[in-house]
């Protein structure tokens, strides 16, 4: 077997539709209020694309901008992975039409499901893409559009999702950027904890259906808070484990932007300091699979995570689904 390579992350970006969605909005339509949903979620807003923006438009704009923040044309990209729940159609995959609208003529192009953990299943593999010196350059997205699937009845789900989109690209690194460790891991029969139940093979869509919001999410808040601060706590101390530090030298935790209630108990559990957790849920929610690779682009862009940085990114979700991925940026 011939040696692995070195991989790294060249370059991010990030992308969320202009409209607000504010907690005020909120409580025009709902029994709701902006200090009820910030004392349970740590929301302020989040962002909603319209109808007519379907999820490879925010996509194709966070691509665009990790592809030049890269310096990587589109002819040069060879793979192009999109991690989401909101595709724009069952088929033809939304990579598809990404590799249509960003020019990556050379590029193969697939989907990946695993709800808010979708980026973290696509970046492991598109990392062991390059590593085996399958791919030389692969753009992994992770984009969603929660807006077209929550109900707005319901105000224990519905004031938590907002839309975006965020990209990275990989290849070869030749620099201090590594990718060191990635895990992945799921656990099924737990349906009824987070799903979208109609519309699938299994309940084909019928007026039933419709009439009865089985099109939308449906979660289960307080399965969800013990499993996200158990697995986090998990995969933040293996990852840890796997780079030979203890969690104090980890610089930066990206997690998954669920509520920020689950990230202030998981810092304590880890002993690990909050604001060294990139966090903003406050201004985005929810946004599944895009949740990640868009605060990993604002701690780039901020400046709060640098080259050299060992960089801990944990996401769990529907399915069950959880992991993780470690890299020196």
């Amino acid at each position: 077997m011939s040696q692995l390579l070195k991989v790294g992350i060249a370059g991010t970006g990030s992308y969320a539709p202009e409209r607000v969605m504010s907690n005020a909005d909120y409580s025009k339509i709902l029994d709701t209020s902006d200090e009820w949903i910030r004392e349970r979620t740590g929301i302020r807003e989040r962002r909603f694309a319209p109808p007519e923006m379907p999820t490879s438009f925010m996509a194709a704009n966070a691509a665009r901008r990790a592809m030049e923040a890269a310096s990587v044309a589109p002819e040069d990209i060879d793979l192009i992975i999109c991690g989401t729940v909101t595709p724009d159609h069952f088929f033809p995959s939304t990579a598809c039409r990404l590799q249509h609208e960003l020019g990556c003529v050379r590029a193969g192009a697939f989907d990946l499901s695993a709800a808010c953990t979708g980026f973290i299943y696509s970046l492991s593999v598109g990392w062991n893409m390059v590593r085996t010196g399958s791919m030389r350059n692969v753009l992994v997205i992770g984009a969603e559009k929660l807006s077209s699937i929550i109900n707005m009845q319901d105000r224990t789900s519905c004031i938590l999702f907002g839309d975006g989109a965020g990209a990275t690209v990989l290849r070869q690194s030749e620099n201090a950027s590594e990718i060191l460790f990635s895990s992945l891991h799921a656990l099924g029969g737990h349906d009824d904890v987070m799903s979208l139940p109609a519309g699938g093979t299994r309940h084909p869509p019928t007026h039933e259906t419709i009439d009865g919001k089985q099109h939308t999410i449906h979660i289960k808040g307080r399965e969800i808070f013990k499993f996200a601060v158990t697995k986090m706590v998990e995969m933040v101390e293996l990852s840890a484990e796997k780079c030979g530090v203890p969690v104090s030298k980890i610089a930066m935790i990206i997690p998954h932007q669920v509520n920020l209630r689950i990230l202030e108990y998981a810092s304590e559990k880890l002993n690990f300091p909050l604001d060294r957790m990139m966090i903003n849920i406050d201004r985005y929610g929810n946004t599944s699979a895009a949740s990640v690779p868009i605060a990993l682009d604002e701690a780039v862009k901020s400046g709060r995570v640098k080259r050299g940085d060992l960089v801990v990114m944990v996401a769990f979700g529907a399915g069950l689904t959880w992991g993780t991925v470690a890299l020196r940026y």
